[in-house]
């Protein structure tokens, strides 16, 4: 590759790298919380307030790259299957709204990353002395190209598990401060307030998201049941049902709740069960790849070193 290649390579990595960095910020509360910074500097002062020197003295990401990043997703919307796009809503939802990202940025991280990943591998190919076919650089740089474009999904994927699994080991202690509250004569709103009091973790945040869609004028049903398709548990769907049938039915909540957090710390203790049953099935790689080498070559190193010096070492020379 000539030199004029690899300058087009480096500038298509230095854009991608830009865009990723400042595309998968949050852009809303950084611009708004700049924003109110520059007018309270202003107003101190005693200056007037110019709009267009307010505009201009925002960063050059602000007004330029991030623009482009959110037209280009946009743009890559546009082009996008709606199955696609509600496919990647579902993860964001699921995975928590990560960075307050939208579909639309995790195309532009789709597409950015795919150039990034291809434009370095040919960079390496193009600076590099190693001499391999043209057919075998262009699969390598195509592999390289559609693991960075699957990345972000991978990422989502990471999320919801971690997500997921911090929501079901706080379920069962959450549980039982709801069902002491409700003994004690408060509410079920006022209990799932007490909740988010005490901890602050992603089922706190997710029990502060129903009380606020509940004081906006949402049923308490339909609250719970949102609650439950954005975390994707069976366990909170379990809960969900329960509570829902306890006001219809007019069961005892604070018994239906009891109930719950028995069957969910039951739950989360075959969970730990069945981890620790896997334990040794996953140390069988590490110890036959690495343990188990280092063992034979300890334990046979003196037995080779007596052999080579002994008569029947002598033979083979």
């Amino acid at each position: 590759m000539d030199f004029l290649l690899i300058i087009i390579i480096l500038i298509i990595v230095g854009v991608a790298v830009s865009l990723t960095v400042i595309g998968l910020r949050n852009p809303k509360l950084a611009d708004e919380r700049a924003l109110m910074e520059r007018l309270e500097e202003l107003t101190e002062h005693g200056e007037e307030v110019d709009l267009r020197k307010l505009e201009l003295s925002r960063p050059f990401s602000e007004r330029v790259i991030f623009p482009i990043a959110r037209k280009l997703g946009e743009i890559a919307t546009k082009f996008t299957p709606a199955n696609a796009l509600q496919s990647i809503h579902k993860k964001l939802e699921l995975a928590g709204s990560p960075a307050s990202l939208d579909p639309s940025m995790v195309l532009v991280g789709q597409f950015v990353l795919m150039l990034l990943f291809a434009g370095i591998v040919a960079l390496l190919f193009s600076v590099g002395s190693l001499k391999w076919p043209t057919s075998r650089i262009i699969l390598i740089i195509i592999v390289m190209g559609f693991l960075g474009f699957f990345f972000p999904q991978l990422f989502l994927t990471s999320k919801i598990q971690r997500r997921q699994k911090e929501i079901r080991k706080g379920m069962p202690d959450a549980l039982d401060l709801l069902t002491i509250c409700v003994e004690a004569g408060l509410g079920f709103e006022a209990a799932l307030q007490k909740v988010c009091e005490k901890w602050e973790n992603e089922l706190s945040l997710a029990f502060a998201r129903v009380l606020r869609e509940i004081q906006l004028g949402k049923l308490r049903r339909e609250a719970l049941r949102d609650m439950s398709d954005r975390i994707g548990l069976t366990e909170m769907t379990s809960f969900t049902a329960a509570v829902i049938q306890s006001e219809q039915l007019g069961v005892s909540l604070a018994k239906i709740l009891r109930i719950q957090s028995d069957q969910m710390r039951v739950r989360r203790r075959q969970l730990a069960e069945e981890e620790a049953h896997k334990a040794p099935v996953k140390m069988l790689i590490p110890m036959g790849l690495l343990i188990f080498p280092t063992i034979l070559i300890i334990l046979l190193t003196p037995a080779a070193l007596r052999l080579m010096h002994s008569v029947l070492g002598t033979m083979f020379k």
